[in-house]
């Protein structure tokens, strides 16, 4: 299982658009790609694929989400949008 840990680029944090983007790119791999917000409680994983999953994360700008897939390829591609801030203009 390949994982990577980053930071939440995104101003707003892992809200509507941000999370909407992640979860089109996670549905286009046949493998299943897990988000788990680091410092949580019960650090339980969350689905990629769902946008809705994804912002009950709770995920702000600069908090720490690992990344978890079989598809290393899928880990990076994630991971890369994670950093990246998605709302910006």
């Amino acid at each position: 299982m390949a994982s990577k840990t980053v930071k939440v680029g995104s101003s707003v944090g892992l809200h509507a658009r941000p999370a909407s983007i992640i979860a089109d790119a996670a549905g286009e791999y046949d493998e299943d790609i897990f988000l788990t917000l680091v410092g949580d409680e019960d650090e339980d994983e969350t689905d990629a694929a769902s946008s809705l999953m994804i912002m009950a994360l709770g995920a702000e700008q600069g908090d720490e989400v690992t990344v978890t897939s079989e598809n290393p390829e899928a880990v990076e591609k994630i991971a890369g949008l994670i950093e990246k801030d998605l709302d910006a203009s």
